[in-house]
């Protein structure tokens, strides 16, 4: 038997610091390029919208970037893009997100630009009607004229779930979009974008004595508001199948997903990384079990994938989340027969185990793809900065890879005698584009 292959930590160096108003702050310095990657993430994501603003999360990112107290419309485009950087947002079930790279001169300008708007964006009336008529195209793009949008992460989750936290569409109902106010924009801005909510990293190319100089410079002064108390978003687990389906009536060929809730990726994280790698092992690449069974073998699928998390973000996810599998099947296929063939290899790895090699194939793609995506600073302030804002421990970010090749093979067998179809919510798509 040959000897098990072994993955180191990195040694992305972590430096950790508060500032008198509460704004935690994680610093990475690597000179080897004359890059730096600027992330401030706010504790407030898709499940903390109220109940009649769904959509709001992501719409108030779109606000982030109208301008500010001290800065019109489109200047932090023109201001990051004329430095040579380059900047974005993105809303996640449990955060938001606000970025910027850039040449290592460009560092202050970047600390000056996201300081600014956490003092205050620019929450207008023209503003907010300009961003809410985006949103809406975005929806019109993104899912109700794409084929499969929207699938699965917006369609599992209301049959998965039971609250409306948990339950909701991410993306937003044009009925709860239009009807946002200012008022609401700036309450949602008091409540959740206080510099004790959020967390500013810095990666790459600077001194840290600099560098902590220009962040107190520019952030110590932004006015002191304590963090929300964050919500307990927990929901009991499914006891019977859940299972729904609905017409797409521009997707060509049916589809299908299933999920299973896992343990708490933060409270129990030993006991959730081995569905992280057994979604691995089923899934990725054509010696992967559900792709040789499903698509080579059986031919009842043309894709095959699965993922941990609804936006698949496995490391940077609050409990519940889900081990979702999906596919998409050809012409004619059986949503039935795929979802009783993924029972059966499920059932048969946990009473045959992991053929040899299997793990060690799998554990070294998955470090593989961790190592790739901290070698950029952006993957570096990214991640480091919701690994502060969720566990205080940005340092995971160099532990992933050999914490992933540690999982061993009975934990993944037994990871995998849970996933029974009695607790599985699934849900098909049925194509309309032929009808």
């Amino acid at each position: 038997m040959a000897p098990k292959i072994k993955i180191p930590a990195t040694k992305y160096p972590v430096e950790r610091f508060t500032l008198g108003n509460g704004l935690r702050v994680v610093l990475s310095p690597d000179r080897s390029a004359p890059v730096v990657g600027v992330a401030v993430v706010y504790d407030v994501g898709i499940r903390s919208e109220p109940e009649g603003r769904t959509g709001f999360a992501h719409l108030f990112e779109h606000l982030m970037f109208q301008g500010s107290a001290n800065l019109e419309k489109l200047a932090h485009f023109r201001h990051v893009q004329g430095a040579g950087g380059s900047f974005n947002g993105s809303t996640h079930l449990d955060y938001t997100d606000y970025y910027e790279v850039l040449p290592s001169g460009g560092l202050e300008r970047a600390l000056f630009l996201e300081a600014d708007r956490m003092r205050g964006p620019r929450l207008t009336e023209e503003n907010l009607r300009n961003q809410v008529d985006v949103v809406k195209e975005e929806i019109r793009v993104n899912v109700l004229n794409r084929p499969y949008g929207g699938f699965p992460w917006l369609k599992l989750p209301p049959v998965m779930f039971g609250t409306f936290a948990n339950a909701h569409d991410g993306y937003g109902s044009f009925e709860d979009l239009e009807s946002a106010t200012v008022e609401d924009a700036q309450g949602f801005f008091d409540r959740y974008y206080a510099c004790g909510n959020a967390v500013l990293s810095v990666a790459g190319d600077f001194d840290v004595a600099e560098a902590t100089a220009m962040i107190e410079r520019h952030f110590g002064d932004v006015p002191a508001r304590p963090a929300p108390v964050l919500p307990d978003f927990d929901e009991p687990g499914l006891t019977t199948e859940r299972r729904e389906s609905y017409t797409d009536r521009i997707a060509p060929l049916p589809a299908v997903a299933g999920a299973w809730r896992v343990p708490d990726p933060i409270g129990a994280f030993d006991a959730y990384l081995p569905f992280v790698v057994l979604a691995e092992v089923l899934t990725d690449g054509d010696a992967s079990r559900l792709v040789e069974r499903l698509v080579q073998r059986d031919r009842i699928a043309t894709t095959m994938g699965g993922y941990l998390g609804f936006m698949g973000d496995e490391y940077l996810v609050r409990n519940p989340t889900a081990l979702l599998l999906q596919a998409h099947l050809p012409p004619g296929g059986d949503a039935d027969k795929v979802l009783r063939t993924i029972d059966e290899e499920l059932d048969r790895l946990a009473s045959d185990g992991l053929k040899p090699g299997e793990l060690d194939r799998t554990q070294a793609r998955m470090a593989t793809r961790l190592l790739n995506g901290t070698d950029d600073v952006l993957g570096r302030a990214q991640p480091m900065a919701v690994l502060e804002l969720q566990r205080g421990r940005p340092d995971l970010l160099n532990d992933l890879p050999k914490l992933i090749s540690e999982v061993r093979a009975e934990q993944i067998v037994a990871a995998a005698a849970t996933l029974r179809p009695e607790s599985r919510a699934s849900v098909e798509v049925i194509p309309g584009a032929a009808a």
